[in-house]
């Protein structure tokens, strides 16, 4: 069985500095071929979202097949969606 790509998606940033990393709303990443290119404190909360989508879970609350999360850094608060992308799609 083929794992599901995973994609995420800066979709908000709500805090009063702009991102370190210097990611913008809009930014999309493949999970597979571009996770390097993501904040590492990003990735450290988006990891466990991850796995749980690519392997059948659901987040409670959360559209099927998402999950929505926000950077940890207080000054940015970059919010983020991570989409399993199906092979049917």
């Amino acid at each position: 069985m083929k794992k599901p790509k995973i994609r995420i998606t800066l979709i908000d940033r709500k805090g009063p500095a702009g991102c370190h990393r210097g990611h913008k709303v809009g930014d999309s990443f493949d999970f597979d071929t571009e996770r390097g290119k993501l904040c590492p404190m990003a990735m450290h909360v988006a990891f466990p979202y991850v796995d749980i989508l690519r392997y059948g879970g659901r987040i409670p609350n959360q559209e099927e097949g998402t999950a929505v999360f926000a950077c940890p850094d207080v000054d940015t608060l970059n919010i983020f969606k991570i989409e399993r992308i199906d092979e049917s799609e």
